[in-house]
């Protein structure tokens, strides 16, 4: 069988490799240290080549590169192309699969990272896991929002990490990472999932790991080449750090070296402690000898041009392969002393049409054979093979270096090239770049007519990027306008793109030159080191010469930054800017509706679904949200209408069967919502949201089993979501199950330490058990924390009452009802108030209130019946002994108070025995020496035995309730019992 044939590519890299001289030191270590085991002590492990621009980083890289292929290892090289970690492994995957073993596993987990990435950056909303209308075990304030791209992570670790980092204080930051995972994994199919949007390079890299184990386990070697690492270091080098030195990600194959070339040497303060198994490798300029050498090898000889040389070019390695490329062999061509190395290289090359190409295509910033043939048009004619060779020439230069399916010149060389076009001709430099930019222009048009959105397009991106880079240097009085809205929008896209047009502007500032371009450069790349694109748009937004339509994108961009970051208020604010300038911008409206929803601004939100909706009425998502909305204001039919309209549209949208699920349970049709919440499971078995809802549901219809199976199932893919665990740990609660109940709440404070439903839910649970000032230190933080919160303040308003502090009991009451007007959980709170303070007129009024809101019509009963006059006091006591027996003292204790105010200024039974009435008062409030001095007086005179009866019977209950003192009750039930029984034996046959 015939040998297959080299490609053009591996014959042009074989005739550079062949004249590779210089760096001996550096590739012998190299080599040396592949012939080492692993094991061995002198091995290392990595290598770091770093030194100035223009000292043969890359090349020498990329000649190690071969040295290791020609030890049988696989290489992978990636530079700055990449921009973030998941890029970087896709990078790595594509070059592998191109040396016969493919990623797959690795391939499919990128695939899903950017599928759920695209599916945050549509920002379809999430659903709300906070409370109805419906008495509630413990509800989450959580704010309902959507999750913008560009989040690869939170914390101090964030390889990748977007936009949304440090978009407000660190406080904000602190309580929003942990509710941004709890939305998520109400959002997504699965924790990975959940992950693949906040922390990808967690899912990723294991599976790098496993991958690379079975590849290593085939060869001899895996070397992996990070080059420009000043500009990959940022997001790489922590990655980098953790999965060569800790087991954070799992083990990494011992036979996979890492090279590493940047400007700068390694950050000590992260390396420093592990010298002993990486090798340093500085470059500076070639040595006299070292350059002399390569000039040889090159057949450049005569001393005048030699030395020449060395004087232009310093001893740079790229310089003086340029100019050793050109072979000059005559002394005469030595001229003027003054000339660069770069206008002599032109000079010694003797083809004028390669001359002027390699000019011509110093222009774009980087090249593809599309881009060679529009910048070298006139040179090379319409003769596609001479058009070919000339590309082919030019690749071969030592200052053209391959950038993935691209081609770029070393900034050493293209600068002087640049500024020489620019001097020679203004003109000619003003009208190649304008015809570039048309040229890019075109081809954006292009690639836009079949594009819904065309951010969302790599290529599109690439196109409009470098047109706005070519109208730049064209000096276009429209240029600045176009490149800053480009900016802006990329600030709204991702952090890496926003970053590529922040080094555009910089890069571009310096090539026109351009000195606005390049401070606003410098100013936003700045910005997104010490800071994040949050910054930068603010940047924007009060310095940029912005119009109308860019500074509303901008406001939007920033607004939904804020929104993600937990600062709807601040969100709402910009969206307004936004709208001010343009009313129909959508992604505003979108925006501002789920910010408003965020601050329970329901009406406001549906109100901005609305004006999207009058435009687009079959958009299925925007009816799932308005209807979820429509369901939070208590506008239950028309959410319904909206929820049936979206699943008409859209049957496999999960998330509009939920809905409509919680508005059905709203309504109390449970047949149909357990229905609509079993299909939304069925559509996605791990759809979080609706398993919590349907535990909600299984709760009202009194089924505890399966409600805790669906929170337990809910926990299995979200373990480390708060709310979730808040949901538990009030079903756990309401079967009795303190302990375990406590440690979910604890558990959720610990993953998000301000998160407020953990601590109402905790400090509920206290004022439960007895335990008021641990309940109120609870509600208290968790109202501090979210201030308008109706389920804690009723809470905080029970324990106030326990503790006989009225006044505070009443104020939280009366708040709660005005936060939660159609609440009547709320209101039935007020109304054992009111009843507990003697605001009785008060409490009847509300009592038809309550049932009007749809309150338990026999709870209703039983209040009504207990403010009657005539039998006002002795239901209040039939209620208090009932709640000490379910309940416990403390919790009657509002009771017990109310029966002692009845007692001392109601009109009661003339046949009443008040002294026997205050001993039961005094044993329910605990009052035991006030009970005893009661109980000496009331048997010092006579009483009829149905009345001492009745004593014994409420101290008995009293003496079982669930937190009684026993040694306090235990002596007054029996000396009340023993005078009962004497009285019965006395009139005995």
């Amino acid at each position: 069988m015939a040998q297959a044939r080299p490609s053009m590519q591996e014959l042009i890299g074989r005739r550079r490799r062949a004249g590779f001289v210089g760096r001996s030191d550096e590739r012998a270590a190299f080599r040396e240290n592949l012939d080492l085991p692993p094991e061995d002590e002198r091995h290392r492990f990595l290598f770091h080549v770093h030194g100035n621009a223009g000292v043969g980083k890359t090349f020498l890289v990329r000649e190690l590169e071969q040295i290791a292929r020609a030890r049988g290892a696989l290489t992978g090289y990636v530079d700055e192309g990449a921009g973030s970690v998941p890029e970087a492994m896709a990078v790595l995957c594509r070059q592998l699969d191109r040396q016969g073993h493919r990623l797959k596993k690795l391939e499919e987990a990128l695939v899903a990272h950017r599928e759920r990435r695209h599916e945050a950056e549509a920002e379809a909303a999430a659903l709300e896991p906070a409370p109805d209308g419906s008495a509630p075990d413990g509800p989450s304030p959580l704010t309902t929002t959507a999750v913008r791209l560009g989040m690869a992570g939170v914390g101090a670790f964030v390889p990748g990490a977007g936009a949304f980092v440090g978009a407000v204080d660190a406080g904000q930051l602190a309580d929003g990472a942990a509710r941004l995972k709890a939305r998520l994994s109400a959002r997504f199919r699965s924790q990975e999932d959940v992950q693949l949007v906040l922390s990808p390079e967690r899912i990723l890299t294991p599976k790098l790991l496993d991958e690379l184990t079975d590849v290593t386990a085939s060869v001899p070697w895996l070397v992996l080449f990070f080059d420009t690492y000043e500009r990959t270091a940022p997001f790489l080098d922590g990655w980098l750090h953790a999965l060569m030195t800790t087991d954070r990600y799992g083990a990494l194959p011992a036979n996979v070296l890492v090279v590493t070339a940047g400007q700068r040497p390694f950050d000590t303060a992260r390396w420093g402690g592990f010298a002993d198994f990486m090798t340093d490798l500085p470059l500076g300029p070639f040595t006299e000898a070292e350059s002399r050498g390569l000039l040889a090898d090159r057949g450049v000889v005569a001393e005048p041009v030699v030395a020449e040389v060395l004087r232009l070019t310093g001893g740079l390695p790229v310089l003086v392969s340029t100019l050793a490329e050109a072979r000059p062999a005559d002394p005469d061509d030595v001229g003027d002393p003054s000339a660069t190395a770069v206008e002599r290289f032109l000079r010694w090359e003797p083809d004028p049409v390669r001359r002027s190409v390699a000019l011509a295509c110093a222009l774009p910033r980087s090249l593809d054979a599309d881009v060679f043939r529009a910048v070298a048009a006139a040179e090379c004619g319409e003769d596609e093979a001479d058009a070919d060779a000339l590309y082919d020439w030019l690749r071969s230069m030592p200052f053209v270096s391959e950038r993935g399916e691209r081609v770029q010149y070393h900034d050493v060389v293209r600068a002087p090239m640049l500024r020489l076009q620019r001097r020679r001709s203004p003109r000619g430099w003003t009208e190649r770049h304008r015809r570039l930019a048309d040229t890019f222009r075109g081809w954006r048009q292009e690639r836009q007519e079949d594009l819904t959105d065309p951010w969302a397009d790599e290529e599109w991106r690439e196109l409009r990027l470098a047109e706005a880079y070519h109208r730049l240097c064209a000096g276009e009085r429209s240029a600045p306008a176009f490149a800053l809205d480009g900016v802006v929008r990329a600030c709204g896209w991702r952090d890496e793109e926003a970053r590529r047009w922040a080094r555009m502007l910089a890069e571009a500032g310096a090539d026109a030159p351009a000195e606005d371009a390049a401070r606003w450069g410098r100013d936003l790349l700045n910005a997104m080191a010490s800071g994040t694109v949050e910054q930068a748009l603010t940047l924007l937004l009060d310095r940029a010469p912005l119009d109308t339509a860019s500074r509303a994108v901008g406001h939007a961009g920033r607004g939904t930054l804020l929104r993600l970051a937990d600062a709807p208020e601040r969100a709402v604010a910009d969206y307004d800017r936004a709208l001010a300038l343009d009313p129909d911008l959508t992604s505003a409206r979108y925006g501002r509706a789920h910010a408003r929803a965020a601050l329970r601004d329901y009406p406001g939100a549906v109100a901005d679904l609305d004006r999207i909706l009058g435009q687009d009425p079959d958009n299925a998502d925007c009816l799932r949200a308005r209807g979820d909305y429509l369901r939070l204001c208590g506008r239950h039919e028309e959410a319904l209408r909206d929820l049936d309209r979206a699943i008409d549209l859209d049957p496999t949208l999960r998330a509009a069967w939920g809905a409509r699920g919680a508005t059905h349970h709203a309504l109390r049709r449970y047949d149909d919502a357990l229905a609509d919440l079993d299909r939304a499971l069925e559509i996605d078995p791990e759809f979080v949201w609706g398993l919590v809802r349907r535990a909600r549901l299984q709760r009202s219809l009194g089924d505890r089993e399966r409600q805790l199976a669906d929170l337990e199932r809910a926990l299995e893919l979200t373990p480390e979501a708060p709310w979730v665990l808040c949901e538990r740990g009030d079903a756990l609660a309401a079967v009795g199950r303190e302990a375990a109940a406590l440690a979910d709440y604890e558990k959720a404070i610990g993953l998000a330490p301000d998160y407020a439903s953990a601590y109402a839910s905790r400090g509920a649970l206290h004022g439960r058990h007895g335990r008021d000032t641990e309940a109120l230190a609870d509600l208290d933080r968790a109202l501090t924390l979210v201030p308008d919160y109706p389920w804690a303040l009723v809470h905080r308003s029970q324990a106030h009452r326990r503790q006989g502090a009225f006044d505070r009991a009443l104020a939280d009451a009366r708040r709660a009802v005005e936060l939660d007007p159609e609440g009547a959980w709320a209101l039935s709170n007020r109304i054992q108030t009111d009843i507990g303070v003697g605001r009785l007129e008060q409490a009847q009024s509300a009592v038809e209130r309550y049932v009007a809101l749809g309150g338990d019509p026999a709870w209703a009963d039983r209040e009504a019946a207990a403010l009657r006059p005539d039998a006002r006091l002795g239901v209040a006591l039939s209620l208090a002994l009932e709640t000490s027996r379910r309940e416990g003292m403390a919790a009657a204790r509002p009771r017990w108070t109310s029966c002692a105010r009845l007692a001392r200024h109601l009109d009661t039974h003339p046949n009443t025995p008040h002294d026997l009435v205050e001993v039961l008062i005094n044993a329910g409030l605990q009052a035991w020496s006030d009970l005893d001095d009661r109980l000496h007086q009331a048997l010092s005179v006579p009483h009829e035995w149905p009345d001492l009866a009745t004593l014994a019977s409420g101290l008995d209950t009293l003496l079982h309730s669930p937190d009684a003192d026993h040694a306090r009750l235990a002596p007054a039930l029996a000396t009340v019992t023993a005078a009962r029984d004497a009285l019965q034996a006395r009139y005995a046959d």
